[in-house]
Formats: structure tokens, sequence, C-alpha cells
């Protein structure tokens, strides 16, 4: 029994751990784009939700491999930060190197496409940095 009970204990500060990250990463994320992500998505802006489901998706995919290896919550921690400063690189990169596409522009607009197209590239991306991260 008691190590059930470690197990839960172990679930329920996993749980919070991943909040706290996802939280973070959601205020980080939303500092990076030009337009406001709860205001747009407030109004129904099917492609700021899909942008930041899939930012949030890519970050429950790292935090789930980072978890996977760590040996304590403090390491998750500071591996999820370092997986979170990755998505975001990969974030600005890919917008300096689309010079004729203002992403955070399109995504304001609702433009789907280019949503799909971040959707890829940060689940892809979050995969390749989660396995680094192992």
């Amino acid at each position: 029994m008691k190590e059930f009970s470690w197990d839960l204990l172990d679930i329920g500060i996993g749980i919070l751990i991943l909040f706290v990250i996802l939280l973070a990463g959601y205020g980080i994320f939303s500092l990076l784009t030009k337009f406001k992500d709860n205001q747009e998505i407030a109004r129904g802006n099917e492609a700021a939700g899909m942008y930041m489901g899939s930012k949030m998706l890519g970050l429950c995919i790292i935090v789930s491999m980072v978890s996977f290896s760590s040996h304590s919550w403090i390491s998750m921690l500071i591996w999820s930060a370092v997986g979170i400063a990755a998505l975001c690189i990969v974030y600005i990169v890919f917008d300096l190197v689309t010079p004729k596409t203002k992403l955070g522009d399109e995504i304001a607009k609702g433009n789907m496409a280019v949503a799909q197209l971040l959707r890829g590239i940060v689940i892809g991306v979050s995969l390749v940095i989660g396995t680094f991260l192992m």
C-alpha cells in the first residue's frame, strides 16, 4: 500500500509540474506573438487556437520525453525550460527565414494554412527536441 501511495504522490507532483510548465510556456509563447493569443482564441480565430494548441502539444511531448529520462523533479523542470526555449528559437528562426510571410500576421488573420504548417513544424521539432533531451 505504501508503494501505491508514493506512486499517487509522484503522479500528483508530475501533474502539478506539468501545469506549471504549460502555464509558463503559454505565457512565454504569447509574448512572442504580435497579436493577443487569448483575445484571438476568444473571438473564435481557429488559426490562433490551432497554433497555440500545437505549441502546448509540442511542449507536452517534450515534457513527456524529459520526464521519462529525468531522475529528479528539478531536472525535469530545467530540461523542460530548455524545451520551451528551443521551441521559441525555432519560431523566431522560422519567422526570419520566411520574410514574405509574416507568420504572426497570418495567424491573426485566421490563415489556417499557415496554422497547419506551423502545427506540423512545432510537433515535429518537439519530437526531435524531446529526443535530444532524453
